[in-house]
């Protein structure tokens, strides 16, 4: 009675299973406009909505839906309960050391010593860092300037494939390469930071990825 009872509270009460209603209100060619419990959502092909519903496919007639692993066809109008486990939210915590927020975390799948630095426009690094990592900025990048502590210097932009901090992965990241040694440490800098949500739990830095 007693093992009963408990699967019982954790049918109701996990934060995992959750019940839905949705609703189609519109088709179009690779997207799909629907309601999840009253809150309208714009899907588009490959893109999860922060419920955890993915859109596979989509035309004027039907949509292809995944949910919880399940794929299932839904006409405009259809309106549908359900259950699925929501997604988890990425995230990355960050614990201060000698006064600065450093962590490890990967660029193109190589590992690299982070500083977060929320004055840099860019996540930055330095030559030979980027050497290292396989960036082949003369080629790539484009070439400007910007200002620093030590003045105004060249630097090469250029687009990171993958940057990973934490649970939390981004795509597409633009980077500056700076000539010289400097930054002693790579920069984790606004490029990826406004991509993400910030907060502070007492010295701790919370990142948290947007869905």
């Amino acid at each position: 009675m007693k093992k009963t009872f408990t699967l019982i509270i954790l049918l109701f009460f996990s934060p995992l299973l959750l019940a839905q209603d949705i609703v189609v209100l519109g088709l179009f060619k690779s997207r799909a406009i629907v309601t999840v419990d009253g809150t309208q959502r714009t899907l588009k092909i490959g893109k999860a909505s922060p419920e955890g519903i993915m859109l596979i496919s989509a035309d004027s007639d039907v949509a292809i839906l995944e949910i919880d692993g399940k794929q299932e066809a839904f006409k405009l109008g259809r309106h549908v309960g359900t259950s699925f486990k929501k997604k988890n939210q990425a995230t990355a915590k960050i614990m201060p050391q000698r006064g600065m927020y450093l962590t490890t975390g990967f660029i193109n799948g190589q590992s690299v010593n982070f500083l977060v630095d929320t004055g840099a426009t860019w996540i930055a690094m330095n030559a030979n860092q980027a050497r290292s990592l396989g960036i082949n900025f003369r080629y790539s990048g484009k070439r400007s300037r910007v200002s620093t502590a030590n003045g105004v210097v060249p630097v090469y932009r250029v687009m990171l494939d993958k940057v990973r901090v934490g649970e939390i992965e981004l795509t597409n990241v633009e980077a500056g390469v700076l000539e010289g040694n400097s930054p002693s440490e790579v920069l984790l800098g606004n490029s990826f930071l406004n991509r993400v949500e910030m907060q502070r739990q007492g010295q701790v830095m919370l990142l948290k990825q947007k869905f």
